[in-house]
């Protein structure tokens, strides 16, 4: 039986969008404020979503006149929202490159145990040198090192979650623990040499699921490896299918059940009382002012001169192309090459069906709900991580108006399903043990 719909919320800074502070009801230094995330967190609460998702890069950005994105560390602002909200999720950015595996490890281990399994752990290699310039005076390695680094660094975190059990009652002859379950890893590898075992008990009721949103192929072979929970850009339904068949052929190879994997792209929704209301608010919160705006903003990200670009003839693929030293996801290029490729599109209509690197539907609530529910029941997504553009406003204006007639098409629940986030998704700890796996064999 096909599991229900995954909607998760990312709710970094005053939203999504660079220019959302400038558009927010309340504060724009809301950002710096645990009630803002706390106030953001009970909303998305309020909608039943499954989990509230914290990207990260731990690094400044220089632009004054943008928000920034990323302020609070994430897992330390999930362990005080976790004891605040019940039920809900917490999705944390751990980057594979910057964090020691035992370290990531046991605060994960905690937070899991504290919030009772409502944990995903979103590893990533990172990508932009300023965050490399905030860990030492090494310059940022290239991808392929990061992601050999990211495979040992889940080898050593996945041994280590299994190294330590409780498997029998305190004994005043015997002990504490049984020591036969607490079991050195005795790693050593090209980037870590770790002893173990962890120090937190492994609880085999729950476990952390593991989330990933690399999209080029280092990442995508990481994702088919260890994710279970896939984050992506998907702009159109046939390059969602080829990213899914590619991710599952992946998966199939290295052994795993395609069951185990959920595919959560994000959706940036703008809803307005008409289409063309919500046009207008894209416009506006976007910082371009105008579909002028919005086009000559492309032209700059594709590296057109604007004068000389037809906003109504189909783009080429080949003017998207990943390169090694872009301070942008590599997946956001490869999804505006792969809309291109299976769809003739203008820049006239890459402006409106996509925000931040993200698929954009502009329209009234019914035209949301109606998008989502067509995607979901193609059976090629999982879910969406909604990315909203002004926060808390268009959250709140989500979970009131969307979120309903999601639960009246009868694809997203209505109260929240007893358990851990792994038996609310429907994986199986054996999904889980892959990984365990992977970390015991290295």
């Amino acid at each position: 039986m096909r599991q229900r719909l995954i909607l998760t919320a990312g709710i970094n800074s005053t939203g999504y969008l660079a220019d959302s502070w400038r558009h927010v009801s309340g504060s724009p230094l809301a950002f710096a404020k645990f009630d803002h995330y706390l106030q953001t967190t009970r909303i998305a609460h309020a909608g039943r979503l499954d989990a509230v998702f914290f990207s990260d890069h731990p690094a400044l950005g220089a632009d004054p006149a943008q928000r920034p994105l990323h302020s609070f560390e994430p897992l330390t602002l999930s362990t005080a929202l976790a004891v605040a909200v019940p039920d809900i999720g917490f999705e944390i950015t751990i980057s594979s490159t910057y964090s020691a595996p035992y370290d990531l490890a046991r605060r994960l281990a905690t937070l899991d145990h504290i919030s009772g399994g409502r944990v995903i752990c979103n590893i990533v290699s990172s990508f932009n040198p300023a965050v490399a310039a905030n860990y030492g005076s090494a310059p940022l390695p290239p991808r392929e090192a990061r992601y050999r680094q990211a495979h040992e660094f889940m080898a050593v975190v996945g041994a280590l979650l299994d190294s330590w059990e409780l498997r029998r009652p305190a004994d005043p002859q015997a002990g504490l623990w049984d020591p036969d379950f607490a079991r050195p890893i005795g790693h050593k590898g090209e980037f870590y040499n770790v002893a173990g075992p962890l120090n937190v008990p492994r609880d085999r009721k729950r476990r952390a699921l593991i989330g990933q949103a690399g999209a080029s192929g280092p990442g995508l072979d990481f994702a088919a490896t260890y994710g279970e929970i896939i984050y992506c850009s998907l702009l159109s339904l046939s390059a969602a299918r080829s990213f899914r068949d590619e991710l599952h052929k992946r998966a199939v190879a290295k052994g795993r059940d395609v069951g185990s994997l959920r595919v959560v792209p994000g959706l940036v929704p703008i809803i307005g009382r008409s289409r063309k209301e919500a046009w207008e608010r894209h416009e506006a919160v976007s910082g371009a002012g105008s579909e002028e705006g919005l086009l000559r903003r492309f032209a700059g990200d594709a590296g057109i001169d604007y004068g000389a670009l037809d906003p109504d003839a189909p783009v080429l693929a080949d003017l998207f192309r990943t390169t090694v030293d872009q301070q942008r996801p590599a997946g956001f290029t490869q999804a505006l090459a792969e809309l291109a490729r299976h769809e003739r599109v203008t820049p006239r209509q890459f402006v409106r069906r996509l925000e931040g690197g993200h698929r954009l539907v502009a329209g009234t609530a019914d035209d949301v709900a109606a998008d989502i529910i067509a995607w979901w029941r193609s059976g090629i997504v999982d879910g969406f991580n909604i990315q909203a553009p002004v926060l808390p406003d268009d959250l709140s204006d989500f979970v009131e108006q969307v979120v309903p007639r999601l639960q009246d098409a009868g694809i997203f629940p209505r109260q929240y399903q007893d358990g851990s986030l792994r038996e609310r998704f429907g994986l199986t700890h054996e999904a889980a043990d892959h990984y365990l796996k992977e970390g015991s064999s290295a």
